[in-house]
């Protein structure tokens, strides 16, 4: 047993730090894959489908995919109406595990569904059938420890224990540390262009498992079906953005092309530092040499076989005037003024925060909200559904120094507050709880977003 090798005080803090209290076998069956791709970097893992088999392995894969609550794909069948058929969730997993031990299982087809971007154009993602998407996580729960140990520390994507936010505390740390010359790029359609054949030969550098590596080009060769109907065939290229899957793979890929940058600026004696949040990467420095920007681009288009959109990608330096960067939601400036030790350029300080086009974003969505022709709940549950958009938008935008451009949105809300209290009362909105607006809205619970100084 796994657990031996370990003191009590250890199973409990590996069990904690892998995020899995209720199956503390497979918490310890990950820290062992883990400890022993790190003491082995060139180590092929050959024997890992069995413990796809295991039910803890895919009760708790169900209840991963279970608490996204996502749609339904092409079967139609949802989480209720697997928990209410015979055999409930107990017998929906004897199924797969039947249906993996004997080698019988097949991919559905993907259904695509398009969402709506904030520059109008539709955004594709693939959905996967439950059972496809269960068995997508187990797979994950088994090779994701594997490859988070070749993982480097400017990655922080869809990674366990790594945010956004501490991509955007990293930018700013380089940035501060001199390296203000940026390139800023921009991939098109990263996930559908993945090309297959390089994936694999990516995943087979620490997986040689065959029957795993069959699952996995399975769901690369799954069909789409469009909601016209239409069925597609992926072509060899494209992971579906959408499939639980596809995060891991995404993050796989483009590991080696940070490792090749690493390379390449090694080479060209190059300092450089890469920060990269899944698709979304730029590389700062404190002057790009001669060339460095166009061997990367090689690498990316020639190499990796990814589309480089020219139109968004471009070098800039936040040392001229003007120079703005915008990554993850976040714009990075200098500014002139009064401000901590952090001064660079021309003794400016590095401003970071909520971009304009960020603010404007949320602010669409309080106007959502609080439009009278379609909101008819009470004044007070408005502003409870206000404050879930509100307190999501300021934890992710908690980094830097955010509060003019809270102060902005909070000024918002309460405009459209009184807009819409005028609009919904014939008589007009009297004032219950204060002698003003603003101390109105505070009575009745509105959230006011802040960053306090510690």
């Amino acid at each position: 047993m796994i657990e031996r090798s370990y003191t009590g005080e250890e199973i409990a803090e590996i069990v904690a730090r892998q995020g899995l209290p209720r199956y503390p076998k497979l918490a310890l069956y990950r820290e062992k894959l883990s400890r022993k791709a790190k003491a082995e970097p060139k180590f092929r893992f050959y024997c890992l489908y069995g413990q796809l088999l295991r039910m803890d392995v895919l009760r708790c894969a169900y209840e991963q995919v279970r608490a996204n609550n996502g749609a339904p794909g092409v079967d139609n069948r949802t989480f209720g109406d697997i928990e209410r058929e015979s055999g409930g969730v107990d017998g929906f997993l004897a199924g797969i595990q039947k249906e993996l031990k004997a080698k019988t299982y097949r991919a559905s087809p993907v259904k695509r569904v398009y969402i709506e971007k904030a520059n109008g154009k539709l955004r594709p993602l693939g959905i996967p059938t439950i059972k496809d998407r269960t068995i997508q996580a187990a797979v994950k729960l088994v090779a994701e420890p594997i490859f988070e140990a070749d993982f480097h520390d400017c990655s922080f994507g869809f990674r366990p224990n790594r945010n956004a936010q501490q991509a955007v505390e990293l930018v700013a740390k380089r940035i501060r540390g001199g390296q203000t010359q940026v390139y800023d790029a921009d991939l098109s359609s990263y996930f559908d262009t993945i090309p297959h054949d390089k994936l694999i030969l990516a995943l087979r550098r620490r997986i040689t498992d065959g029957s795993v590596l069959a699952l996995i080009r399975q769901w690369l060769k799954a069909t789409t079906v469009e909601p016209s109907g239409v069925k597609k065939k992926p072509r060899g290229r494209g992971t579906p953005q959408g499939g639980v899957i596809s995060p891991l793979l995404s993050n796989i890929y483009l590991h080696w092309f940070e490792t090749c940058a690493m390379l390449a600026a090694r080479a060209n004696g190059q300092v450089m530092s890469i920060v990269r949040y899944a698709d979304d990467f730029v590389i700062l420095a404190g002057k790009m040499g001669k060339g460095f920007v166009q061997r990367i681009e090689r690498e990316l288009e020639g190499r990796f076989g990814l589309t480089i959109n020219r139109e968004k990608t471009r070098v800039l330096d936040l040392a001229a005037k003007g120079g703005s960067l915008e990554f993850l939601g976040y714009e990075f400036r200098y500014v002139r003024g009064l401000h901590t030790t952090w001064y660079g350029p021309e003794g400016k300080w590095l401003w970071y925060g909520p971009s304009m086009k960020s603010v404007k974003k949320v602010c669409a969505k309080v106007k959502e909200r609080t439009l009278g022709r379609v909101n008819k709940i009470p004044l007070r549950d408005t502003i409870q559904k206000l404050n879930v958009i509100l307190r999501g938008w300021s934890r992710y935008f908690i980094g830097g120094y955010p509060n003019q451009r809270f102060s902005r949105v909070n000024d918002y809300v309460r405009r459209r507050l009184m807009i819409l209290a005028k609009r919904t009362s014939q008589r007009g909105y009297k004032l219950k709880y204060a002698q003003s607006y603003y101390y109105e809205w505070k009575a009745m619970g509105l959230y006011e977003m802040r960053k306090r100084r510690k």
